[in-house]
């Protein structure tokens, strides 16, 4: 969903600066505005170069003593969300409108941690560290059009931003698009092995299989077409690719693994929501 930019500026606390919070800060400085973002706060013990760097030039505050925030986004891993909650209360208040990034940590977890009721629950992928990822949210009951059009502006700098989706939903999304890059890096991987079995040396098969990859990629995001439509672009009837796609589309084939696999992760991830939810 495209944002609709706010006049409102905000206080932002971004709690956790890895690969995914440093990507999303690295965008909201670029337009802090264009966020809703009037002042940014970064809580994180071990900042990169490019957090000191912008902490050094007054645009962000570094480690600030805790105060209520408009906004607190939670960029810090799952595991560690149990022992951070009571420290994560100092930065909720009121009108505190939660932003996570945790992957499977259910919304009502987050509010009954920090007694916050507006929250976004959002899943990016690794690519949104180079802000060509795709991320799909959720909101909690208690939210709006504005908290829909503040979760968009604030998640843009990692890609493609889909929502508000429903949280049911969140685990097939987990499942397609947060887990969907190592499907592909396996492709990849496949793909080059069997380049090997029929005769291409490591290097030339590695190369073929990665370039083929990213430049299927580039075009899937160029054009209009469907996968579809472009796979047939591609397939002669008679020839090798079309030889290739009767394998590889036969009962139990890719069609049937890739579902049987999203099935298997969606399933996974309510498995850990459920433990979260206990913890």
């Amino acid at each position: 969903m495209a944002a609709k930019k706010k006049s409102r500026l905000n206080h932002a606390v971004l709690v956790g600066a890895g690969r995914m919070g440093s990507a999303m800060a690295r965008g909201w400085l670029g337009d802090l505005a264009g966020a809703g973002i009037g002042r940014l706060s970064v809580v994180e013990p071990a900042p990169g170069e490019d957090v000191k760097e912008a902490a050094v030039a007054g645009h962000v505050a570094l480690n600030p003593s805790p105060e209520p925030a408009d906004i607190l986004i939670l960029a810090i891993k799952p595991q560690g969300f149990g022992a951070a909650a009571d420290a994560l209360k100092a930065w909720v208040g009121p009108k505190t409108f939660v932003v996570s990034i945790m992957a499977g940590v259910p919304i009502s977890r987050i509010a009954s941690a920090l007694g916050a009721p507006k929250i976004a629950r959002a899943m990016p992928n690794t690519p949104g560290a180079i802000g060509m990822g795709a991320t799909g949210f959720a909101l909690s009951d208690a939210c709006e059009d504005e908290e829909a059009e503040t979760t968009a502006a604030l998640l843009e700098p990692l890609g493609f931003v889909l929502g508000p989706l429903k949280e049911s939903q969140m685990d097939a999304v987990t499942a397609v698009s947060g887990s969907g890059p190592a499907y592909v890096y396996l492709l990849v991987e496949s793909l080059a092995a069997a380049g090997r079995a029929v005769g291409l040396d490591e290097g030339a098969a590695n190369a073929l299989a990665r370039e083929t990859v990213i430049g299927a990629g580039a075009l899937l995001g160029e054009f209009a077409e469907t996968p579809s439509e472009l796979r047939q672009q591609v397939t002669s009837p008679g020839g090798t690719t079309a030889a290739a796609l009767d394998v590889l589309t036969a009962s139990g084939g890719l069609p049937d693994l890739m579902r049987r696999a999203v099935e298997a992760a969606t399933r996974r991830g309510a498995e850990l929501a459920k433990e979260a939810e206990k913890k």
